[in-house]
């Protein structure tokens, strides 16, 4: 059986053409959402899912704008809103390493070196520098920003979702 993996919500149409506006949730846009990759459509509670294949990807401001073939106007794909967008695990590449998915790191516990725990990665923003990794406290409170620089972020065991880091001066407050 084949995993998916979030890529992405389609939150609106865009023009008459049948695109769809997305919010990526994903670390390599360009290679998910290339001409002619396959890709999984649902609606969160429901089990109906659509197959769709990716006939053109822009970005425009802060989204992936994406046309499917065999959708050809904005009637075709009215019922996408609100839907989540999914990827086969078939389709990721093996990546170098110290390299990660998203779906990989999101979920994990996050401890300093002296094993105190802070909580749980929720979300990843890209920065442009590089990436920041939102961390939900344990205990509730504000999130916890850690850039992902090596200063910080001292060991990475995705198979036992656990993150060890050095909490610098200034990023807990």
């Amino acid at each position: 059986m084949t995993d998916w993996f979030i890529v992405g919500k389609l939150v609106n149409t865009h023009g008459v053409r049948g695109e769809v506006r997305v919010i990526s949730s994903t670390d390599f846009a360009e290679d998910r959402y290339a001409v002619g990759t396959e890709l999984m459509i649902q609606h969160e509670g429901k089990n109906e899912k659509t197959l769709v294949t990716v006939r053109t990807h822009r970005k425009h401001k802060n989204f992936d704008l994406l046309q499917f073939e065999g959708y050809h106007n904005i009637n075709e794909v009215e019922v996408f809103k609100g839907a989540t967008l999914y990827v086969s695990g078939e389709q990721l590449e093996e990546l170098d390493e110290h390299e990660y998915y998203y779906h990989e790191i999101i979920g994990c516990t996050v401890v300093t070196e002296d094993e105190e725990t802070l909580g749980t990665i929720k979300e990843i923003i890209e920065t442009g520098a590089n990436d920041v990794w939102v961390v939900k406290r344990e205990g509730g409170g504000k999130d916890i920003l850690l850039p992902y620089i090596e200063q910080v972020i001292k060991d990475i065991d995705v198979d036992n979702k656990r993150i060890i880091v050095d909490v610098m001066d200034g990023l807990m407050e």
